[in-house]
This record gives structure tokens, C-alpha cells and sequence, in this order.
């Protein structure tokens, strides 16, 4: 097994043009930053395609965390987010995969050689408001699966 400097890493330009930022990890765990400066949009507000990147990043994080990524990697099958107000602020989400579903995933991973949840991923401002709310399908395959006929 690889270690950890040699196993595959994901990471995608246009997320990282955003500077969004991980406050913190763990095993299952994900709060992540989305900074307004460059997500303003003309009236100097998170612009709404902000909300889906933090949203897709908070929910995908706390899968990956627990993968093998020698042997699995993430996609996400569908995301929502449903818009409450304006942040005119930097913005977090958080999301936690308990051990009993992490256990759960795994089991499929190993059965299945895919597994699938769905993260309620809320989005605060800086004074802790919600603003917005994010669902997103996370799906964690194995290099070797295929669709099913």
C-alpha cells in the first residue's frame, strides 16, 4: 500500500480558484471556508455558484477521508441548494459522517464496490445565519466498477 504521499489526491483548478479553505478535518469530518472577496458577484454578495462548490466540498470531504484512494475515488451524482439570504460575509459549511454510517460505506465499498449517501450540508455567514442549504448526492466507487447492466 502506498503511503499517504504517494496515494492518488484529488484536486480541481476551478475549486482552487475560489481560495476556498479547510478550517478543519478528521476522519468523517469537514468545515471549510468560503471566503467572499473573490466569490462577490456585482452586488457584492456570495455569488450563488460559491454556494454549490462549498456545498459539493463540505459533503465530499468527510467520504474521502475514509477511502482508500489507491482503490476508490468520489463523483458527485446530483447537488442542490436551496437559497435562504444574501451573505454578505465570508461563508462555512460543515458536514459529519458518523462511525456507523462510515462503517456502513465501507461495507458497500467492499460488497458493492460503490456506495452512496446524501449530506444536509448547512451554510452560515459570519455571524452565524444560515444562508443557505446544500444536498448533495456523494457516490464513492471503485477503480474497477462498472455499471450494472
Amino acid at each position: 500500500m502506498a503511503t499517504d504521499a504517494e496515494k492518488p489526491t484529488y484536486r480541481v483548478p476551478f475549486v482552487e480558484r475560489t481560495e476556498m479553505r479547510r478550517l478543519e478535518e478528521g476522519r468523517g469530518y469537514s468545515k471549510l471556508l468560503m471566503p467572499l472577496g473573490p466569490n462577490a458577484n456585482h452586488v457584492d454578495v456570495m455569488y450563488m455558484g460559491a454556494f454549490c462548490v462549498l456545498a459539493e466540498a463540505a459533503a465530499a470531504g468527510p467520504g474521502i477521508s475514509v477511502l482508500d484512494t489507491e482503490k476508490y475515488f468520489p463523483i458527485i451524482k446530483d447537488i442542490a441548494v436551496d437559497f435562504h439570504r444574501m451573505a454578505a460575509s465570508d461563508v462555512t459549511a460543515e458536514y459529519t459522517l458518523s462511525e456507523d454510517e462510515i462503517a456502513a460505506l465501507l461495507a458497500d465499498l467492499g460488497r458493492k464496490g460503490s456506495a452512496t449517501y446524501v449530506a444536509e450540508v448547512p451554510m452560515l455567514d459570519a455571524d452565524g445565519a444560515l444562508v443557505a442549504t446544500g444536498r448533495v448526492t456523494v457516490k464513492l466507487l471503485s477503480h474497477n466498477w462498472t455499471k450494472p447492466d
